[in-house]
């Protein structure tokens, strides 16, 4: 079954990107603007055709009307499995650089979380299949185009996988408040790393923390002791970048 990606920036990236193959682009009839007629244009180039339905089509296509007057209908997401994860890290000569991710099940969470380590250079995101949100047309809008560019895996067992990347030589450090983890931006994060976050409200699972190499915890100055998922996975994430970059350039 096809899928659905709405929004004029979203489905710009998913026309430049190398993510899911766009089949057509749905316009609604009688709004044309600037950037709409840039993206119809963009799409007719690419050889993919362009039907022009009444918006309120439009809106039960999508669920919802904000959908900036346009709607891509792409083929299913593909997940990629762990081993072409680790050969497009092997390609690339660059420090292992992954993120896990236990149990997230807000569509917004996930694309913000999906936009920041793709900015942040990620190799791939591994997603536990069962307790957590699929790659959805929410998650890719909330992604903002990220996933035209980045690869999401999907296993059954994500433990399983924390082991498949210590074999390899990666070193896996969840993110966790509690006492006993050691302080993000004290710790050594050079080298081969994956991160891995929990859920939004009791974050990682017992098993998955005693897979880890060790806990990770991001210092509260205020009184509130806990932030959201995507923004703690985002300070982490250029915690690794700033690390990463400086053993670039000493």
């Amino acid at each position: 079954m096809a899928d659905f990606l709405y929004g004029i920036n979203p489905v710009a990236e998913a026309l430049a990107g190398q993510g899911r193959q766009p089949l057509e682009l749905l316009a609604a009839t009688g709004e044309r603007n600037e950037r709409l007629d840039n993206l119809i244009d963009q799409t007719r180039k690419l050889g993919i055709s362009v039907r022009f339905l009444d918006r309120r089509e439009l809106d039960r296509l999508a669920g919802h009307s904000h959908h900036q007057g346009v709607l891509l209908k792409l083929t299913p997401y593909r997940y990629v499995d762990l081993s072409a994860l680790l050969q497009r890290w092997r390609e690339s000569g660059q420090p292992a650089f992954f993120l896990l991710l236990d149990g997230v099940t807000d569509p917004h969470n996930f694309g913000a979380i999906l936009r920041s380590a793709e900015v942040a250079g990620c190799h791939g995101v591994i997603v536990a299949k069962d307790r957590a949100c699929p790659v959805t047309s929410v998650v890719e809008k909330s992604a903002a185009g990220a996933l035209s560019h980045l690869h999401v895996c999907q296993v059954t067992n994500l433990s399983r996988a924390i082991d498949e990347l210590k074999k390899n030589g990666i070193w896996c450090y969840g993110l966790a408040g509690d006492e006993g983890s050691c302080d993000l931006f004290s710790s050594d994060l050079r080298g081969d790393v994956a991160l891995i976050v929990g859920s939004e409200g009791k974050g990682m699972r017992p098993n998955v923390r005693k897979h880890c190499d060790g806990l990770l915890a991001i210092a509260m100055m205020g009184q509130v002791n806990s932030l959201n998922a995507s923004v703690a996975a985002g300070i982490a994430l250029f915690e690794v970048v700033r690390q990463h970059r400086g053993e670039m350039t000493a």
